[in-house]
């Protein structure tokens, strides 16, 4: 298949991380985009970046929790950019902790924002993009999707449930000409932890750790996942690390959980609480 045109886009979450990344790497491509956050400071500061770099995105500030923000969110991209070809639904928050010990408002802030989202985002672009018979979704899931580490609950279970919501849109939508593709990605440099709600102060330290090892930055997942977007893949796992744990798990299921077990209690005991 060719690659698809990419001339125009909304990206939710682009005020920080991998959206202000997403949203300067599709500018630098020719793009004009759709910068859309909750938060209008962050959100000012991705669009001076971008317009520095003589690139053209736009700002609307939404909460993706509400569907009526949402689908506003849709109705000025088309009516500001005439159309769209690509719609990354990447806001996303950090929720962390044993299972019983994560407050269940904190469970149902994770699900508002990660889950329902990316939900409210397919629901009002779906139905678009079969009607032009064109364009592409971008999901921002995790590798936390592919591979459920302890202390994560979640923020597993709204990555997972982005996977599965992902694999339905794209054999729904195939029929359309319409491209859907989840990003997985492991560990790279973002707020997301420090922002997060985790309830295991060890659990923390030792993801701000691993972000800060990591050689990825926000620029160098947002070019793959846009690449892959592009190119029409389904599963978009940049790393090496997270292509391999999710075919460990595969093949032997019953060993990667019991080295992910293992191996997490000895990391987190290694890290001392902030």
């Amino acid at each position: 298949m060719s690659p698809r045109p990419l001339t125009t886009a909304v990206v939710t979450g682009a005020g920080s991380g991998l959206g202000r990344a997403l949203t300067l790497e599709m500018t630098r491509r020719g793009a004009k985009v759709l910068a859309s956050d909750i938060s209008a400071g962050a959100l000012e500061e991705t669009i001076s970046l971008v317009r520095a770099a003589g690139g053209d995105a736009r700002p609307f500030i939404t909460n993706v929790r509400d569907p009526v923000a949402v689908k506003a969110l849709l109705d000025q991209a088309v009516a500001r950019l005439g159309h769209i070809d690509l719609w990354a639904n990447n806001a996303g928050v950090a929720v962390g902790g044993p299972i019983g010990g994560v407050p269940l408002d904190d469970w149902k802030y994770c699900i508002d924002v990660n889950l329902y989202g990316v939900i409210h985002g397919c629901h009002v672009v779906a139905p678009y993009f079969r009607e032009r018979g064109a364009g592409m979704v971008l999901n921002v899931a995790s590798a936390a999707g592919l591979v459920s580490m302890p202390n994560l609950g979640p923020y597993n279970v709204t990555k997972a449930a982005v996977v599965s919501l992902s694999e339905t849109l794209y054999n729904e939508l195939r029929p359309f000409d319409v491209g859907v593709t989840v990003l997985c990605p492991t560990f790279f440099p973002t707020n997301i932890a420090r922002d997060g709600r985790v309830h295991d102060p060890r659990g923390k330290r030792l993801a701000e750790k691993l972000m800060e090892r990591s050689k990825w930055t926000p620029a160098d997942v947002a070019k793959v996942a846009i690449d892959d977007a592009v190119r029409g893949t389904l599963y978009s796992v940049p790393m090496n690390d997270g292509r391999m744990m999710w075919a460990l798990k595969r093949l032997m299921p019953g060993p990667f959980h019991n080295v992910m077990g293992w191996g997490s209690n000895q990391m987190a005991s290694r890290t001392k609480p902030t």
